[in-house]
Formats: structure tokens, C-alpha cells, sequence
């Protein structure tokens, strides 16, 4: 793979530089070019192809994202440099040219095999997850109206709406989530870094397994936003406790998988059944503090 990207890039450089400057190259020169930016393509895509399955999904989605980019990339290139007018060396095919160069470097830092492509995965999601918490905790702190960062309307005046601000009600139900979502974080962080001791994938079972994780710790991330986002005000408790009862039930099922694999020894048993009480300690709050909506 990082002889055909290799390849790739330079066949881009010599088309840009074909079409830098007059003359314009002649229609064999033209056919010779085109035949080698084809031929580097469709090794990459060979090449592709080649990767088993069985070294698991998660590997060959990022291979396959890469892989993209490439062609993608090319496509551009071509399409720069056949929409202008060859006078000079315009900064949209400059552009292009460095798009396709930055895509095949990044085969260098490509995954070698799924447990450091679930690894990668799984750090993708803490960021999101510490993003989303930081944001929330930050409204917090900004007091009673999270909105006011936000310019007033020179028209209306002062925003006196109630609709920008929590009730006392609203700020009980608010910590548990708050809890919620760092039990997120803390879920993400302990699995990456069990998937980093302890991950292998020497077997098909072991690479299935770090598969399931990957796919199912895929889904904290959007539920978090989604909790965070139903959190503001005016806040609909009915829906805050659905999407923090769908929130819980992904962490809940993360932490089940990840102590029935081969990443879980029993040394590491202890913070999972911590974190699953976690879950379950402010899910329980949040359906209290919300009874009454029902």
C-alpha cells in the first residue's frame, strides 16, 4: 500500500508539472500521462482490495477512508488542470497537487493491524466526548443563563425570556447527566487503555472482538451530543431522561463487551462493575428527578 500511494503522489507531480506551463503537451505525451495516473490509481485500489476482511472491519474502513482520499485527490487534480486555461500554474492546482500529496503520506500513518486501528478509533471518541463535557461544564459555570455569550439584539433589548435559563428543578437534573456524561469519559478512557495493554490480533476471534468494541463505542459519542444538546434550556425533561436512558444503555452494553473479551483480564474486572454502577447510580436519579413527566 505505501509503494502504490508512493507511486500516486509522484504520478501527480508529473501531471501537474505537465500542465504548469506552455506548450501544451502533445496528445502522446497526453495518453502517456493519463495511462500512468490510471495505472497508479488502480493499484491502489488493488491493493485495497487485497486486505482481508478477517483482518478486521475497523482496520479496512480506515484503509478504505485513505484509499478514498487518494482517488478522490487525483480526481480533483484532473479536473483542476482540465478547467484551466494553461498560462500559468494556478493556486487551485496548486492546491490540488499538495491535497494529493498530503493524502499518500498519510499511509505512513495508517494502523499495522485492528487492535491499533481500534485504539485510534476509540481515542477519536474520548476527544469528542471531552469536547462535549467541557462545553457543558463551561455553560455551567457561565451562572444562570448559558446563553450569554451571545451578543444582544440591539432591537429587543435586554433578553429578559425565561426560555435562555434553568430552573432550580432543571440544575438537580442537570448534575446527574453531568455524571452521566463523565462516566462517558472515564468508560472511553479505561477501555482505550485495556485495548493498548492487553489488545492482540492474532486470531479471528481476538480481531472480532476488538470489532465489536470499536462499533459499539462508535455510538457514545453521537448519544452523548445528543444528552448534551437536550440539555439546554428550555429544557424538555422527558426528553433529557430518554436520551440519557439511551446514552446509559450504550455505556452499560460497552462495558459488558469489554469485560467478556480477551482485553478484560480479571485484574481490570473491578472499574468496570465501578463505572456500570456509575450508569446505573445517575440513571436512577435522573428517572426520580423525572417521574413526574411520565
Amino acid at each position: 500500500l505505501g509503494q502504490t500511494f508512493k507511486v500516486t503522489s509522484q504520478e501527480a507531480t508529473k501531471l501537474s508539472l505537465a500542465f504548469s506551463r506552455p506548450p501544451v503537451a502533445s496528445a502522446e505525451d497526453c495518453r502517456k500521462l493519463s495511462e500512468d495516473v490510471q495505472n497508479a490509481i488502480l493499484a491502489v485500489a488493488t491493493v485495497y482490495y487485497w486486505l482481508p476482511k478477517g483482518q478486521g472491519t475497523t482496520l479496512r474502513k480506515m484503509v478504505r477512508d485513505a484509499t478514498t482520499e487518494v482517488v478522490e485527490g487525483m480526481i480533483q487534480l484532473t479536473e483542476t488542470i482540465l478547467s484551466a486555461p494553461l498560462e500559468s500554474l494556478s493556486q487551485e492546482q496548486l492546491i490540488s497537487t499538495g491535497g494529493v500529496w498530503e493524502a499518500c503520506e498519510q499511509v505512513s500513518n495508517l494502523p499495522r493491524d485492528n487492535q491499533a486501528a481500534v485504539a485510534s478509533a476509540l481515542a477519536a471518541c474520548l476527544g469528542v466526548v471531552k469536547d462535549a463535557l467541557e462545553e457543558m461544564e463551561h455553560a455551567l459555570v457561565e451562572g444562570q443563563d448559558p446563553y450569554s455569550d451571545i451578543m444582544e439584539d440591539e432591537e429587543l433589548g435586554f433578553r429578559g425570556n425565561r426560555d435562555t435559563y434553568w430552573s432550580e428543578a432543571d440544575r438537580k437534573l442537570l448534575s446527574s447527566c453531568m455524571g452521566l456524561m463523565k462516566a462517558s469519559k472515564a468508560c472511553l478512557k479505561k477501555v482505550l487503555g485495556v485495548v493498548k495493554a492487553y489488545g492482540k490480533a492474532d486470531s479471528p476471534e481476538q480481531i472480532a472482538q476488538l470489532d465489536d468494541l470499536a462499533d459499539i463505542a462508535n455510538e457514545i459519542s453521537p448519544s452523548v451530543d445528543e444528552l448534551a444538546l437536550s440539555m439546554y434550556p428550555p429544557m424538555n425533561q422527558l426528553a433529557v431522561r430518554l436520551n440519557a436512558a439511551k446514552l446509559a444503555s450504550v455505556l452499560k452494553k460497552v462495558l459488558e463487551i469489554t469485560k467478556t473479551s480477551h482485553v478484560c483480564p480479571p485484574s481490570e474486572e473491578g472499574w468496570v462493575q465501578f463505572l456500570t454502577g456509575a450508569v446505573d447510580h445517575n440513571m436512577n436519579k435522573i428517572k426520580n428527578f423525572t417521574q413526574g413527566q411520565l
